[in-house]
């Protein structure tokens, strides 16, 4: 019986949130599973994986195969580096302190990695945010100056006409006076 890690969809349309589950090769993708190992969330920024690495090792170790996206989703998470470490534990090749300090090291490098990534992230985010906020103040300045500009030409324009009309009617008055 071939095994597989692989990743089965649920969710609702639109909006997919995958289960990692180890899973017999002939069962549907939505089917049957031996193990759900974690779940994976790609509509997140950055994309949401929970996992229990432990049983993913141990899934590994006795020849589970993952497909191409969970093998990604592995290596992002260190599974497959773990797995490297202990079958070189397994083959006598390094022992096993030497194999945890080699993971500890790559994980707490991955995490600083990864916590940068995420403040840049969020930075950026806040900055075009700003941006945004600025360009609609200046133009709600420039629409405020438009209005009050048109109000004071309207006002110019009333005051002209009333002192035009005005000679205009003592004109008129007079005339009408002498007639």
């Amino acid at each position: 019986m071939a095994v597989k890690i692989r990743l089965a969809r649920r969710g609702r349309k639109q909006a997919p949130i995958y289960d990692i589950v180890v899973a017999d090769a002939r069962s549907p993708r939505d089917g049957k599973f031996i193990e759900k190992l974690g779940q994976y969330n790609p509509q997140s920024t950055p994309a949401g994986i929970s996992l229990k690495d432990d049983r993913a090792v141990y899934w590994l170790m006795v020849g589970a195969e993952p497909t191409d996206t969970t093998r990604k989703i592995l290596s992002v998470r260190g599974v497959l580096l773990k797995k490297h470490l202990q079958v070189g534990v397994a083959k006598g090749a390094i022992t096993q302190e030497v194999a945890d300090a080699r993971y500890e090291a790559w994980s707490k490098e991955k995490e600083a990695s990864r916590e940068s990534k995420i403040a840049k992230l969020t930075e950026s985010k806040d900055a075009s945010k700003k941006a945004a906020f600025d360009a609609e103040k200046k133009k709600r300045a420039d629409m405020e100056a438009a209005q009050q500009k048109a109000i004071a030409e309207a006002e110019a324009e009333v005051a002209a006409e009333e002192a035009e009309d005005a000679p205009v009617a003592e004109a008129t008055e007079e005339t009408a006076a002498e007639a």
